[in-house]
């Protein structure tokens, strides 16, 4: 299985990485975890465009699905179109969200491009991945995922504050990519992110493999976030997520 990071920027695009999205490639198939702004652009660097077998979205924050629209645009009317359509797994109200922002009514939607599938907890085969969702700790509808393929196993956070679901999706993971948007500050708010240090707890508390830190918001100092990430009491490898970072997991 092979893990690339497209885009890893926190709640907007940054000088240096779109926002979130996560290629996934094993046997021919290739998955994307989100699809959020400014990653439809950096996705063609690593794979043709109408190369997408599979979408999950973790949440229907700007950041995590609104280049969804774009994408559209490019299945639905480029040279050789109709392409293929593409499963979308999401929260149930993505097809009127992703709609009303790309400015179509709600039917037909954006049916000529996604066949849109509402997540629930629980584990799926989307190709030849074991999918398994939970619920985190966000504000709205958000999911943590886990995908598996023969061995290897990669866990996203997706967005979340402090949480045992993502424990439980993460535990003897090879690699967490977790986000961590906060630095430490006093009275930060509970059930929105995580900081270094408590991504780094549940990292240790998963007992993961590797830690990749993402949902880097681009305001912050990011040598900051690694810095409390080692007072989390993990005692893998710790790194930033990187645009165009692989991981190849045996």
């Amino acid at each position: 299985m092979k893990v690339t990071i497209v885009g890893c920027s926190g709640s907007y695009p940054g000088p240096d990485s779109p926002a979130s999205c996560y290629l996934i490639e094993a046997d021919g198939f290739r998955m994307l975890l989100d699809l959020g702004s400014g990653s439809l652009g950096a996705l063609q660097r690593h794979i043709g465009l109408y190369d997408v077998d599979a979408i999950c979205l973790s949440h229907l924050h700007a950041d995590h699905c609104l280049d969804i629209c774009g994408y559209h645009v490019a299945r639905t009317y480029g040279p050789e179109a109709p392409y293929p359509v593409v499963p979308v797994y999401a929260p149930a109200a993505a097809p009127g969200r992703l709609a009303a922002a790309y400015g179509m009514p709600e039917e037909p939607g954006l049916e000529t491009a996604f066949d849109f599938v509402a997540l629930a907890p629980g584990s799926f085969q989307i190709g030849p991945f074991t999918l398994t969702a939970g619920l985190v700790n966000h504000p709205v509808e958000a999911y943590g995922f886990r995908v598996a393929n023969g061995g290897a196993c990669v866990a996203y956070s997706g967005d979340t504050g402090e949480s045992n679901e993502l424990v439980k999706l993460a535990t003897g993971a090879d690699l967490l990519l977790c986000e961590a948007s906060f630095i430490e500050a006093p009275d930060l708010p509970s059930g929105l992110h995580l900081t270094g240090r408590q991504a780094a707890e549940h990292a240790a508390k998963a007992d993961v493999g590797r830690l990749v830190l993402t949902h880097l918001v681009p305001w912050n100092d990011q040598a900051v976030v690694l810095d409390e990430a080692a007072g989390g009491g993990y005692d893998g490898p710790v790194e930033l997520a990187r645009s165009g970072a692989v991981y190849d997991l045996a």
